[in-house]
């Protein structure tokens, strides 16, 4: 057995664990020893992988195994690992041992929510080492699915209206991947070969420029869908405030970046000469996306919609630097992917906690809790510094990157782009400060608030793993974006004959 899927095997041995389980307690302790052997794991794949490149080792990807299930189709269980793959599983790994234990109090149905909670993360797992595109889709849909659940049955709020609205915009997004997929699936043997879904063998074919031009926009929306990519973003706000906390950290901190990574995996490195053709459409509605999000946030008072309105504005950086097509604005990209996948994550489990114990999320309703929960607050402070891009955090690093590479484009379109994205950090400022003005400072609004009691370990445990990570980022970045570069290189080797 491969070690790569073990990223899959764990989780599901967690389950069936969970499964055995009598009570919380039970429960709890088995989802945080399954969760803690998956980091374990992939800290050893990110020492391995930095260990492997380092001896001389210039393959694309690593540890590719390859196993058929449906020969007709030619479908294969293909997985492999590259920089930019083994980076978004240790995020992944991270954030849900994070996440079990920002849920170590959930009562309702605990066997069943970790059960839920854990299937998805086995779906994004999946979803990063496949290297076939139907075995990769299939674990797309498992990370996707159990969202209806998580937050229709665990979430508060407008729950059911939220999951449904996640749900048909998401399945919608799904059935416009799936058509680009089999387009890809049906133009990878021109010469008459057999049809493969394997992405290395279809990134050596030169798809015709008219399929191309068909079949890009309707995968790199399909993955835009849940990347929040305007106008179809509306989803991502709701689903983000009525999701339990630990949902809400991995549907941002995680899931959302499946759509990132699809669109440049799947739908720019497979089609490059319509992506580089196409990319002033998008750049459009990236931008929108940027500006949109951040000034959305400043319009709530509810703490997790102004996150979840954040979050819109920097995945849309995201999308926005992977379609200016360099290295740097691309080495940006990833990087942000990680960044504020930390970083969201420690503000959903923050809000959690926080509202766990004042049982309110509106900023006007909280005030001076600096006084009474110092712990809480100053890690809010902290992730709050961190999104806004204050030296020595991961945001710094990685917008830094994102807008020098975007001024590197000379005409007058790009740089005006640039321009728009980059004014978002003043937005992003206005917003985070001001949330932190209220909500942390000041006198203590409420007499019950002066009773409330500070982190417990398990949330001490939570967020010191998630702000380590990006407090580590920011201090020393260069392991990280040294890893993530050398796997840019065949994108860029392959998108430059296209630009002009």
């Amino acid at each position: 057995m491969d070690i790569l899927s073990f990223l899959v095997i764990i989780p599901v041995l967690t389950v069936a664990g969970i499964l055995f389980t009598k009570d919380l307690k039970g429960t709890r302790v088995v989802s945080a020893i399954g969760m803690s052997i998956q980091l374990l794991l992939a800290a050893y794949l990110v020492f391995y992988y930095l260990s492997v490149k380092g001896a001389g080792n210039f393959q694309d990807m690593i540890l590719v195994s390859d196993h058929v299930w449906f020969p007709t189709l030619n479908i294969h269980y293909t997985v492999g690992v590259d920089g930019i793959a083994v980076a978004m599983i240790a995020l992944t790994a991270i954030i849900t041992f994070a996440g079990v234990f920002a849920s170590w109090t959930m009562e309702y149905l605990p066997r069943e929510f970790f059960i839920t909670l854990i299937l998805l993360a086995t779906g994004v797992f999946g979803f990063f080492i496949s290297l076939d595109l139907f075995t990769m889709f299939l674990f797309y849909e498992l990370a996707v699915i159990p969202m209806y659940l998580l937050i229709g049955i665990w979430g508060t709020g407008p729950k059911e209206f939220s999951a449904m609205k996640l749900t048909l915009m998401l399945m919608a997004g799904s059935a416009f991947l799936m058509v680009g997929i089999f387009g890809l699936y049906y133009n990878s043997a021109p010469d008459g070969g057999q049809y493969t879904f394997n992405i290395l063998e279809i990134a050596k074919v030169d798809i015709p420029i008219a399929a191309q031009r068909f079949f890009f926009p309707l995968t790199f929306v399909g993955f835009g869908v849940l990347g929040a990519l305007f106008p179809f973003h509306t989803w991502s706000p709701d689903g983000h405030a009525s999701a339990p906390t630990a949902v809400s950290m991995l549907h941002a901190g995680v899931l959302m970046k499946l759509g990132a990574y699809g669109c440049f995996r799947v739908a720019m490195f497979l089609m490059p000469e319509a992506a580089t053709e196409m990319a002033w459409i998008f750049i459009i509605l990236t931008s929108i996306s940027v500006v949109y999000g951040a000034f959305g946030a400043i319009m709530q008072k509810d703490l997790k919609y102004i996150n979840a309105y954040s979050s819109v504005s920097h995945v849309g950086i995201i999308l926005f630097a992977l379609l200016m097509m360099n290295k740097t604005a691309l080495d940006g990209a990833m990087l942000q992917m990680i960044s504020h996948g930390l970083m969201t994550a420690l503000f959903f489990a923050l809000i959690g906690m926080i509202y766990g114990r004042t049982h309110t999320r509106n900023i006007d309703e909280m005030g001076g809790l600096m006084k009474v929960i110092p712990f809480l607050s100053v890690m809010y402070m902290i992730a709050g510094f961190a999104s806004l891009g204050l030296p020595g955090f991961s945001g710094f690093v990685a917008e830094m990157a994102i807008f020098v590479g975007a001024f590197q484009h000379a005409d007058t379109f790009h740089r005006v782009a640039t321009i728009m994205a980059v004014s978002s950090i003043v937005v992003t400022a206005v917003y985070i400060l001001r949330v932190v003005g209220i909500l942390l400072l000041g006198p203590v609004r409420h007499e019950e608030h002066l009773k409330l009691t500070d982190a417990k370990w398990y949330e001490r445990v939570s967020t010191i793993t998630l702000l380590a990570a990006i407090a580590g980022i920011g201090v020393l970045p260069l392991w990280l974006s040294d890893t993530i570069l050398g796997s840019l290189q065949p994108f860029i080797d392959k998108i430059s004959m296209f630009l002009h």
